[in-house]
């Protein structure tokens, strides 16, 4: 007659054997990866921190750029004064694109263009004050040399 066997009995408590391991939060062999909690504080400090250089930075960026668009729009506007001086000035000749000319104003605060330079006067200076060194530039208006 065969040898019946005898039923095998797991020595492990069926309290502490999982049905799904794959669902345990901690590893359950000894060569499984170790899982390890992760600390959400300083997950969210690291991220927190890197939002921040990189905002920061881009608010530099950002902050440049409006200083320099802030330049742009004076000297524009610094055009538009000594171009509007110049168009009021009198002039006793044609001036010429791409040629320099110097803007003068006299003593009844009326302006002139002139050709002769400040230092080509000599000691008599025939107005009251320098204004600005400029040159006609191809679309008609005023590049400011010197102010």
């Amino acid at each position: 007659m065969a040898e019946e066997k005898e039923p095998f009995i797991n020595p492990i408590d069926p309290d502490k054997v999982a049905e799904n391991p794959s669902t345990l939060p901690y590893a359950h062999t000894v060569g499984s990866f170790q899982i390890k909690p992760i600390d959400e504080g300083k997950v969210k400090g690291r991220a927190v921190r890197a939002m921040e250089q990189q905002t920061t930075r881009q608010l530099e960026q950002i902050q440049g750029q409006i200083k320099t668009l802030a330049e742009q729009a004076k000297a524009i506007q610094e055009r538009v004064v000594i171009s509007q001086q110049i168009y009021q000035a009198e002039m006793s000749f044609e001036p010429l694109i791409g040629h320099t000319y110097y803007l003068y104003q006299k003593k009844d605060e009326s302006f002139v263009l002139s050709m002769v330079a400040p230092t080509e006067w000599g000691r008599s200076k025939p107005f009251e004050s320098f204004i600005a060194s400029v040159t006609l530039m191809a679309d008609h208006t005023w590049d400011i040399l010197q102010s």
